[in-house]
């Protein structure tokens, strides 16, 4: 199988079993917030879940979460369906369904399906901290 790293090909990862996140839903009564990362706005609509990844915070939306973690315990989770990634060959942006994400040369472009939607980017340190090649 080629290297991803070197040929920009997407391949299938998976989470690594020590990986997990601190998440809650937002279920409150409300219109959603958006705040600033990764280089643009992000939205968090009524239902989408706050995670907090090693300290790193973030929304995701309810649909995508729901699809794709687990619950371990109350508020523990661990992502358990594969991805599809790509490293970067140039700087760009991703639109994904929570706003703008920028990543620079290098860092991964990830989907959550085969087709490439739900898309997002991670910075290279951080992906090859989180996932592992799936072995077929």
């Amino acid at each position: 199988m080629p290297d991803s790293r070197a040929s920009g090909q997407r391949q299938r990862y998976i989470k690594r079993a020590t990986s997990f996140v601190v998440a809650v839903q937002l279920a409150l009564q409300t219109k959603g917030f958006t705040y600033e990362k990764w280089g643009g706005t992000q939205t968090c609509k009524p239902g989408d879940w706050i995670v907090s990844n090693d300290g790193d915070t973030y929304t995701v939306d309810r649909e995508s979460f729901e699809r794709t973690y687990k619950n371990l315990s109350p508020g523990l989770y661990r992502k358990t369906t594969p991805i599809w990634a790509e490293v970067a060959q140039h700087a760009g942006n991703v639109r994904t369904k929570e706003g703008l994400t920028s990543y620079t040369a290098g860092d991964y472009l990830v989907s959550n399906d085969q087709e490439g939607k739900d898309p997002y980017a991670i910075s290279k340190a951080s992906f090859e901290a989180m996932y592992e090649l799936a072995r077929d």
